[in-house]
């Protein structure tokens, strides 16, 4: 397990206030010039050896993201913080935006400079009213401490950060949908090249990162890339925010070292699966859009990028949710399906058509009202979606069903000769 004295949250169950006098007191804003007097450099290289990846789900390394960003050339640059925290499962960020908010606005600040922007929007998840209040709050109180705007921090840096409030729509998460909304827009992504590096918000040079991702930095600053890069796997280094829920005694947010056993995470910060380990049917380990993974498999993968990855699922954003024997796998399945189905902002042929069609599939599934062969005519129509749009949606819109396809494949068998043989018997 992680020491206390290694977590960069602190304050993520809120004991503490989310103000900016209880933010210092937990070392918050703790020498914020001294780090960016090193150099914009020496950030990036940092916290490339540190290994610090994006936090939001795509696990991408940070500092080569930030290293992608040109030199200066009288365009604007801009940093843009990802909270539109839509995924199911997760609710990591949003713990941070009303209980650590300062944490977020160092890490803006230090990574505005690193990148040489001078701008920092924060796109907040529409749903998320009370967190930006919180945040609102928070920026004000670092203007009005000289910790924002002109000469922010006494960096010599002059850094202004602006809350945005998105409407609820899940493909904003997306960061070209995210540019897009900003700008006024509809939220749709756009296609790459250019890319956000060279041509984002306002066609100016652009870097999208998650709060979590954003909000670590300058703790990482501080002890060191050596500090934060001991925990975990090589490639998978160091602490990670984890949601815990489903069908656990004690469903739970923790900061623990990335790699660590997903039954030890479980048992260890969630009291264990409701009616104990062996009445466990089954584990998302990062949030709706990853594949589901079987009992079998959760009692020894590991939670990092590259273990998940090696059972065909993915590490996501660390949302866990944890399903016991008493679940109904395929309807749990067809619920996200109908989610996805929902929120497909419908710009791109194989997402718009194919997402419905295949929860329509899927609440046939449910009653078993369908055939044996279908099972496989929907795995070919997942592979034909995937990877042929413009964004990443539709990939995490299918990976549930392949993952339900392939490791469930004999319970949704069953449920179909259930449903002929109770036909047959009317």
């Amino acid at each position: 397990m992680l020491d206390d004295k290694d977590r960069i949250f602190t304050n993520i169950y809120g004991f503490d206030g989310p103000d900016l006098a209880s933010a210092r007191r937990r070392g918050v804003w703790a020498d914020t010039a001294g780090i960016i007097r090193k150099g914009g450099a020496w950030i990036i290289d940092e916290v490339k050896n540190s290994g610090l990846r994006g936090r939001g789900g795509a696990g991408f390394s940070t500092g080569m993201k930030w290293s992608f960003m040109p030199k200066p050339s009288g365009l604007p640059h801009y940093l843009l913080v990802n909270a539109d925290e839509s995924e199911p499962g997760t609710c990591k960020d949003r713990d941070i935006l009303r209980y650590d908010p300062h944490r977020l606005l160092e890490g803006a600040l230090v990574a505005a400079f690193a990148i040489g922007a001078h701008t920092v929007y924060i796109y907040v998840r529409g749903e998320f009213y009370h967190e930006a209040l919180v945040l609102q709050r928070a920026i004000d109180e670092a203007y009005a401490n000289g910790l924002l705007g002109k000469n922010a921090a006494r960096s010599g840096w002059d850094c202004d950060v602006y809350l945005h409030r998105g409407a609820g729509a899940y493909v904003c998460g997306e960061e070209t949908a995210l540019m897009e909304s900003l700008e006024g827009k509809k939220g749709q992504p756009r296609n790459k090249p250019p890319f956000p590096a060279n041509a984002g918000l306002y066609s100016c040079p652009t870097t999208v990162n998650n709060v979590e991702t954003i909000a670590s930095v300058p703790e990482i600053l501080r002890r060191g890339a050596a500090w934060f890069s001991r925990f975990g796997r090589p490639k998978n280094t160091g602490t990670k925010l984890f949601c815990i829920s489903g069908h656990v005694n004690q469903p739970c947010n923790v900061e623990e070292a990335m790699s660590i056993p997903l039954r030890e995470l479980i048992e260890k910060h969630a009291g264990g699966v409701r009616g104990g380990w062996d009445n466990l049917l089954a584990v998302i380990p990062g949030g709706s859009s990853t594949p589901v993974l079987p009992w079998d498999i959760c009692g020894t993968v590991l939670m990092d990028f590259d273990a998940l990855r090696e059972v065909h699922s993915s590490f996501g954003t660390g949302g866990v949710i944890v399903m016991d024997r008493s679940t109904d796998i395929i309807y749990a399945i067809a619920r996200i399906s109908a989610f996805y189905k929902h929120e497909s902002c419908g710009q791109c042929t194989p997402c718009r058509e194919g997402i419905p069609w295949l929860a329509r599939m899927m609440a046939r599934m449910v009653e078993g009202n369908a055939t044996v062969e279908e099972i496989d005519m929907m795995l070919d129509i997942t592979k034909e979606i995937e990877g042929h749009t413009i964004c990443a949606f539709a990939d995490g819109a299918v990976w549930p069903i392949q993952g339900l396809i392939r490791h469930f494949k004999p319970q949704m068998i069953k449920r179909i000769e259930e449903y002929r043989k109770k036909a047959k018997a009317a």
